[in-house]
């Protein structure tokens, strides 16, 4: 997703980052500066971002907040694990355009399969910042991958739907649906009984009444379970 696409969206305002450096027999602790964040626990070097993802983080911010913005450095040559650290920290602190910047470089660098479970941790984020038009293009680029998406599989299926569900994203999750009938689903492999509820309902909620009668034949399989029970 190109940087330049998103000039016209009002992000909040990225908090700065003041490190306090305590070192220690075991490891190195990183603390976030005062704020409504600051009653975080400390992130741990070596567990959680490496020292090229904390320079890394670092540089993204130096450029995002100069004005105007200056080009992002290139993070191309990093690890996939450090890229996907530096993902989730961009989304802690809500810095959800640089956190879209780096979800591009992954996608393109790393395009052998896609990690619902990081597209479902930006949904999230884009939400809690009144973002939802950016949720749509994510969505737009899976249906460009959905080739490379393991629905039936990915621990983070029911966090992308759930996710698009709770946002009222009436158009993506109907594209979903649409991605779910082209993998396979309710053909070759049956959905959780808990994720055919969700979109089931999510879409009786938005109007979509004759396609949620359509996920609850289709894609269940052997899904007897009672909707009413579920809430979204």
């Amino acid at each position: 997703m190109a940087l330049s696409l998103h000039k016209n969206l009002i992000f909040l305002p990225p908090k700065t980052l003041s490190k306090t450096l305590t070192t220690t027999t075991t490891a190195t602790v990183i603390r976030c500066g005062s704020g409504p964040r600051s009653n975080r626990g400390p992130l741990v070097k070596g567990r959680i971002l490496s020292k090229e993802a904390i320079l890394a983080v670092q540089s993204l911010k130096r450029s995002y907040n100069k004005s105007p913005p200056s080009n992002l450095p290139d993070l191309t040559r990093l690890l996939k694990s450090d890229l996907s650290a530096i993902l989730k920290e961009l989304l802690r602190q809500d810095l959800c355009l640089l956190a879209l910047h780096v979800l591009t470089i992954l996608r393109s660098e790393f395009s052998d399969q896609i990690d619902l479970n990081l597209y479902g941790e930006v949904i999230s984020a884009l939400t809690r910042n009144k973002l939802e038009g950016d949720i749509d293009r994510l969505i737009d680029d899976l249906g460009k991958d959905e080739g490379k998406i393991m629905w039936e599989s990915d621990r983070g299926f029911l966090r992308v739907v759930r996710g698009v569900v709770d946002a009222d994203r009436k158009e993506s999750t109907v594209k979903i649906v649409q991605m779910l009938r082209r993998s396979g689903c309710g053909d070759t492999w049956p959905a959780d009984a808990y994720i055919v509820g969700v979109l089931s309902k999510g879409l009786r909620r938005m109007g979509e009444e004759v396609l949620a009668d359509e996920v609850d034949k289709e894609f269940g399989g052997v899904f007897k379970g009672n909707l009413d029970k579920l809430s979204v």
